[in-house]
């Protein structure tokens, strides 16, 4: 989403007071209010630094600036941009990432620098990984840039440094030959890549095609993850994903020769927990540490497996994946590092696994290091016990040393974070203050049947096959007993499905002949699909203008919320509340799994009529 658009020659008639013309245009487009040092940013990087690296007779007046392109949700945009065409009369597009700072230190973490941010001195993104990774989001995610090829290159500007020690050094290489660094005193160099890049003016609306373009990514973990073990980087990661990983390999090794290390990473659907999961499995075994992947769910370890045997002969996959009951008797720090993707999803004894106690206290105790991805929003069963407060526990038990993280922004759901804003207001899991969600940047729709909804998904499923229907658990699962029963019926549609529970086991999601059934939380969960099909069952209904849950819809066959009852006796309000929970999670996991688009079908009527109000016009 853009929020200033100008060409050059508006661009620096707008340089004396352009802070408050771009205050205005973020608060306007972007609905976003910004403190005093980003406006004070602003007058000194646009108004100044970027004012005279334009006031170039070789860059072309019809040159098109944007400036804070919001790339991905709220948290990522993009400084400055400059597009037109290039030598090869190609459309073409400069990143310039934008830095005040003066002062660049040496950090211990890979592609990062240290220097003084925020009151403090703070590990920051290298420059040049932060503009390539912001180039190499927009060719990935884009989708009029990727089916265009248009050329996308990048740059830092340290306009205040005056040192290029640091920022130069032999150990960014790599990235300085993706994206060079210039410091003050090196306009001219500045300049030079700027004409070499954008040689003639193309108006703004090529611009506004890429602003307007359906943010798609363009594969799925599951395809990539075998390159991922390989050590390629198949995704690039933006920001505080790459922070993540370099602080989860910084943790991995300072925990063989000091104390037990826990990291506890928080972020919600799509915020890059499986992908830094699965890039940090392949930099500690590339770093020869005797390290797991850790998911409570048999799905994506399923899905996981059969893509790598497809691209890794004789891999030994269980000395790569494993679920999370294990851990029971290991030696203390029999491994290096534990990764738990999904840990929401951890049990106590007698769970789904033999022996034992608590999976997060056996953890912790069988590895140097252990490192727990968690969305507490994301437990769908009665049985879950995966909580910070508990990890924090254990770990203070064990001695360990804690590091919290956080991600904040989504990549899943259209690419931004305002679907995921506007999900967790419409179910009431968490309200926030405004969201700039649009169906028509993803694919969200409402539809009047499931038949209807089955259609839709079973042609999107014609692409690439990787589209599915799924469903709140509220229909009995009779075809287990008999292969003639439906499981679940919609006579006034004559529609009819059955769970995918019994032929395609946990590679439902991937099984070719599978979309024609309708999958649950069980075999969904940690997977991503390109369209979902979301049916809502009587679970979750709309009474007297209020949206809530109703345990006694679930199906008898379901065991999400089996200790449910014993609890009301004891608890009602507790229970009544725990359940609750679960039900809006889980329908929050469901229609958070496609990447490109998200069809739901709700049974109850007025369900669906309070969800339409809630859509932007």
């Amino acid at each position: 989403m853009l929020a200033y658009l100008a060409s050059k020659e508006q661009f620096l008639k707008d340089a004396p007071t352009i802070e408050d013309i771009v205050k205005v245009a973020v608060k306007k487009n972007l609905n976003i209010s910004v403190a005093q040092p980003e406006y004070n940013a602003w007058r000194n990087s646009l108004g100044n630094a970027m004012s005279h690296a334009m006031n170039d007779p070789g860059i072309p007046d019809d040159a098109v600036v944007a400036v804070e392109y919001r790339l991905n949700g709220r948290k990522f945009r993009i400084d400055f941009i400059i597009a037109g065409f290039n030598r090869a009369g190609k459309e073409s597009v400069l990143i310039i990432e934008l830095k005040q700072w003066t002062e660049v230190n040496f950090s211990e973490l890979e592609d990062h620098v240290k220097t003084f941010v925020g009151g403090g001195l703070r590990d920051e993104r290298h420059p040049s990984y932060q503009a390539w990774s912001y180039a190499s989001h927009l060719q990935q995610f884009n989708e009029y840039v990727y089916t265009n090829a248009l050329e996308i290159s990048a740059c830092a500007y340290l306009h205040n440094c005056e040192a290029p020690a640091v920022v130069n050094d032999v150990r960014y290489a790599d990235k300085l030959a993706k994206a060079p660094v210039f410091i003050k005193g090196q306009l001219s160099d500045l300049q030079s890549l700027i004409k070499a890049k954008i040689s003639q003016g193309t108006g703004i609306e090529m611009l506004r095609r890429v602003d307007a373009s359906p943010i798609r990514p363009s594969k799925q973990l599951a395809d990539a993850v075998g390159s991922m073990l390989k050590g390629n980087e198949e995704f690039v990661l933006l920001d505080e994903q790459k922070t993540v990983l370099e602080k989860i390999v910084n943790a991995s090794t300072k925990g063989m020769v000091d104390k037990k290390q826990v990291l506890i990473i928080k972020g919600g659907p799509g915020t890059g927990k499986s992908v830094i999961s699965i890039n940090a499995l392949s930099r500690l075994s590339g770093l020869r540490m005797n390290a797991r992947y850790i998911t409570p769910n048999a799905a994506p370890r399923a899905v996981f497996e059969s893509k790598l045997q497809e691209t890794i002969d004789g891999v030994g996959l269980q000395d790569l994946f494993s679920g999370s009951g294990s851990y029971a008797g290991i030696k203390k720090d029999s491994f290096d590092v534990l990764i738990v993707d999904e840990a929401h999803r951890l049990k106590l004894r007698g769970q789904w696994t033999k022996g034992g106690v608590n999976q997060i206290q056996e953890i912790i105790q069988a590895a140097r290091t252990s490192v727990f991805f968690i969305d507490e929003a994301q437990k769908v069963t009665w049985k879950d016990i995966g909580e910070i407060s508990a990890i924090e526990k254990f770990a203070v038990e064990a001695g360990a040393e804690i590091e919290h993280l956080e991600l904040t922004s989504q990549f899943r759901c259209g690419g931004s974070d305002d679907y995921m804003v506007w999900l967790d207001n419409a179910l009431g899991v968490r309200i926030e203050t405004d969201s700039y969600f649009s169906p028509g940047k993803f694919d969200f729709k409402i539809v009047d049947s499931p038949t209807e909804l089955h259609e839709l998904v079973k042609e999107k499923n014609k692409i690439n096959n990787k589209s599915r229907v799924v469903a709140g658990y509220c229909w009995e699962w009779v075809s287990r007993k008999d292969k003639n029963k439906s499981d679940i019926k919609f006579p006034e549609f004559s529609f009819e499905a059955d769970w995918n529970l019994t032929a395609h086991g946990s590679k439902w999601i991937i099984h070719e002949e599978s979309v024609k059934e309708v999958g649950c939380i069980h075999t969904c969960q940690g997977l991503e699909l390109d369209y979902v099909g979301v049916i809502i069952g009587p679970d979750l209904v709309v009474s007297n203008g209020e949206l809530i849950t109703d345990p006694a819809a679930r199906a008898k066959s379901d065991k999400s919320l089996n200790g449910y009852k014993k609890a009301l006796d004891i608890d009602p309000i507790s229970a009544a509340e725990k359940a609750d929970e679960i039900i809006r999670n889980t329908y929050r996991t469901l229609m958070t799994r496609g990447m490109k688009g998200c069809y739901v079908y709700f049974t109850d009527e007025a369900t669906a009529d309070y969800f339409k109000r809630l859509l932007p016009a």
